[in-house]
């Protein structure tokens, strides 16, 4: 489904206004009858996951199919960027800020990326013929307001000063962005296809919470920088399981389960479900990719 959709979709959980269409939604999947009569979605022999959340599991893809009409036909979740970049993932980051950023502190975000995403595809590793065993992640590009803020002088990553989005935030340059490009066309990208990026870290201060997508995630600078050396950045891996394609649990909860990632406040880490959640994900796309 579009970018534009999903976020929108996701703005609406946030201030309640589809909160009565969810109600109605997890009032199907509540009937504990009508659940034990189902099959288990699209069922295979390499779908076994522990009894206590195989409900729950098979509750959670209906419900997304049931919420996005188009979720097999999207094109632009991190998996796709995956394995259009052959294991590999591409950042920019978005520094909405006028604090200065030291060398250590842009090496430390590129590293809290890489931590963060490899929590995720450890999960995969060796499951469902998920073909990488690790994912290197790089930030190839900054942008910020002005040159001044980054505090470096070596090339080791694309620069974009002074280019703002419609609302004045710094922005990377479009014409190497995925979204803008899914064709993997970035003929007037200035560094050509090795220097197009995947997602955006956004930082901004004064934000709240966290939003993420296709196009990456956005979160506070204040509280992504107090937690820059964290094992876990609890609201990094969340915005990231939605680029992966996971959803928010706002409304319902499914059967089995209370405390996972993807239920926002309920955990601080990825729980076997969220990693079950993503392997369900995963087993419904790879055939796109010949898997």
């Amino acid at each position: 489904m579009p970018r534009r959709t999903r976020a929108r979709l996701r703005r609406l959980w946030r201030s309640g206004l589809v909160a009565a269409l969810t109600m109605v939604v997890a009032a199907v999947f509540a009937s504990p009858s009508a659940a034990a009569n189902r099959q288990a979605d699209h069922p295979s022999p390499d779908w076994t996951p522990p009894t206590q959340y195989a409900q729950g599991l098979d509750e959670v893809w209906r419900h997304m199919e049931s919420t996005y009409g188009n979720l097999l036909g999207f094109r632009n979740y991190g998996w796709d960027q995956l394995m259009a970049n052959g294991g590999r993932l591409q950042y920019c980051v978005r520094w909405e800020s006028n604090t200065p950023v030291t060398t250590q502190m842009r090496d430390q975000i590129n590293a809290s990326i890489q931590r963060q995403w490899s929590k995720w595809f450890e999960g995969l590793r060796g499951w469902g013929n998920f073909p990488y065993a690790s994912v290197p992640v790089q930030v190839v590009g900054w942008a910020a307001r002005d040159r001044s803020l980054l505090q470096w002088n070596d090339n080791s990553v694309d620069l974009y000063i002074g280019n703002l989005d419609g609302a004045g935030a710094p922005r990377c340059a479009p014409a190497c962005d995925r979204f803008y490009h899914q064709d993997g066309n970035y003929s007037q990208c200035p560094g050509g296809a090795a220097r197009h990026f995947d997602q955006s870290l956004w930082l901004t201060d004064g934000f709240g919470g966290g939003a993420g997508g296709d196009w990456g995630q956005r979160m506070g600078r204040e509280y992504y920088m107090g937690a820059v050396n964290q094992d876990n950045i609890h609201i990094l891996l969340h915005e990231m399981g939605h680029t992966l394609g996971l959803d928010d649990f706002y409304d319902w909860t499914p059967t089995g389960v209370s405390n996972f990632l993807m239920r926002a406040g309920s955990a601080t880490q990825i729980t076997e479900f969220d990693r079950w959640m993503s392997r369900d994900f995963w087993r419904h796309l790879r055939s796109r990719y010949g898997l």
